[in-house]
């Protein structure tokens, strides 16, 4: 028999553990008629609350439940590869613990799957629930990398996946420290099919992602995936050379011409200001390549372990 391997990120998510086991295994009967096994892989980000107590609760009722326990908060993208990494089914799932991925609709990917594709992926088409803000710079977030990068990252895509055993092996060959899975699903490549469905809401508790949060995550994936920010700060660079090659013959010429001392004090200092500003903004891009791969070169292993069973 085939295997399914759930993989289940949590992070301070006691209320939800026990309600995600129940709605996974009311919507997974379907797998007996494909004479297929089930396993629930759930993987503590070094929760604070009782997210591992509620696990091997239920780990004592059904061996098919799995756990890997984190020695600290190494954040979701760490939590997903260890997940990986320690499952062993044909087939692999990323799914939410807060039911914002629906395990109903896990039947119908699997369709997808008999259709020869080797993912499934989902999209929302809606962000009810969600700040205003907080959308429109998510879909602005999504539209430029969309033109910096080469790497296809859809709107609205999910971590929520089913996947061969093949693509997740491809993945887990990429063991860079700075991960933005979104970004490494599209790298990878394979044949995958999109589906779409409109927004959930959590079950219980509150997000654990911030706008803060978002903004890093977002300046990660730039740098991952796009060297283009390089690029604009040479052109700009460039650009203010030019500049100020044409103001200094201009300043000549004057001054030749018509015998004016430099005057417009006020308007230099704005130059100045403005220019040491663009400088100053060049550098921060580079500096987050560098901090980039400054990480990388350290070599720190991606996850510590503190519990497995």
């Amino acid at each position: 028999m085939s295997l399914l391997s759930v993989i289940v990120p949590c992070y301070n998510e006691e209320e939800n553990i026990a309600l995600f086991y129940e709605e996974l295994i009311r919507n997974t009967g379907f797998l007996a008629e494909h004479h297929m096994e089930l396993e629930v892989v759930y993987v503590d980000d070094g929760s604070r609350d009782g997210t591992v107590s509620e696990v091997k609760k239920l780990r004592e009722k059904d061996e098919r439940v799995h756990l890997v326990s984190f020695s600290r908060n190494f954040g979701k993208e760490a939590a997903m590869f260890a997940g990986l990494e320690n499952c062993d089914g044909e087939y692999v799932v990323i799914m939410d613990v807060d039911l914002q991925d629906p395990p109903s609709l896990l039947p119908e990917m699997f369709s997808y799957m008999r259709e020869g594709y080797d993912s499934v992926a989902t999209r929302r088409v809606t962000r009810k629930g969600e700040p205003p803000i907080r959308s429109f710079f998510a879909r602005m977030f999504y539209r430029l990398m969309r033109r910096i990068s080469k790497t296809e990252i859809v709107d609205g895509a999910r971590d929520y996946r089913l996947m061969t055993r093949q693509m997740v092996d491809a993945i887990l060959s990429m063991r860079e420290y700075n991960r933005f899975t979104k970004g490494i699903f599209g790298w990878v490549g394979f044949r995958t099919k999109w589906m779409e469905y409109e927004n959930v809401e959590r079950a219980r508790g509150e997000t654990k992602w911030n706008f803060w949060k978002l903004f890093l995550y977002s300046l990660d994936g730039i740098a991952a995936f796009s060297t283009v920010p390089l690029m604009f700060a040479s052109v700009v660079g460039v650009f203010f050379c030019v500049v100020a090659f044409l103001m200094i013959l201009f300043i000549i010429v004057r001054k030749l011409i018509f015998g004016d001392p430099v005057s417009g004090w006020p308007s230099l200092v704005c130059i100045i200001l403005m220019t040491s500003g663009v400088q100053f903004f060049c550098t921060g891009i580079l500096g987050q390549y560098l901090a980039k791969t400054y990480m990388e070169v350290k070599n720190r292993p991606i996850y510590l372990v503190r519990e497995k069973l």
